[in-house]
């Protein structure tokens, strides 16, 4: 799966050389701490694929939100904490880790940098043409946000 995921992201860094590349900040609700930037991004028949890099500072969160489509990532640097809709850790992910986020609204999640450094993810979005890259959703009733 990780030699899939990274061919996965260096073709689409090639390809994505190719298209617009521009700068942006991921968000969510109440996302903080995080900046993104997209790598590339390109649309084939009904689906965008879209290559960004993700740094989350220490504390930060991406706030709880799901996906239209599904993710796939990579730790480059940190460690990733991530929760499900219930509360609970649902993995713990540190350098060279790989990350699959399943779509849909059934899906609410959330990453935390509990860690003393940045957490460093290439995630490649693979999302129905047009979806928003995240959807922001409220937090399901956790102590923490």
């Amino acid at each position: 799966m990780r030699n899939l995921l990274h061919g996965i992201l260096a073709g689409t860094v090639i390809f994505g050389s190719y298209a617009a590349i521009a700068p942006g900040v991921a968000h969510a609700t109440p996302a903080r701490g995080i900046t993104g930037t997209t790598l590339g991004a390109f649309t084939s028949g009904n689906t965008d694929y879209t290559l960004r890099e993700l740094t989350i500072a220490p504390g930060g969160s991406t706030g709880w939100h799901f996906h239209d489509g599904n993710l796939y990532g990579v730790v480059r640097s940190g460690t990733l904490t991530h929760y499900d809709s219930s509360c609970a850790v649902d993995g713990t992910y540190g350098p060279g880790a790989t990350i699959v986020e399943p779509s849909g609204h059934g899906y609410i999640h959330m990453g935390r940098n509990v860690g003393r450094e940045p957490v460093v993810l290439d995630v490649l979005y693979v999302l129905p043409s047009g979806s928003p890259m995240f959807e922001d959703a409220p937090n399901p009733g956790c102590p923490f946000d």
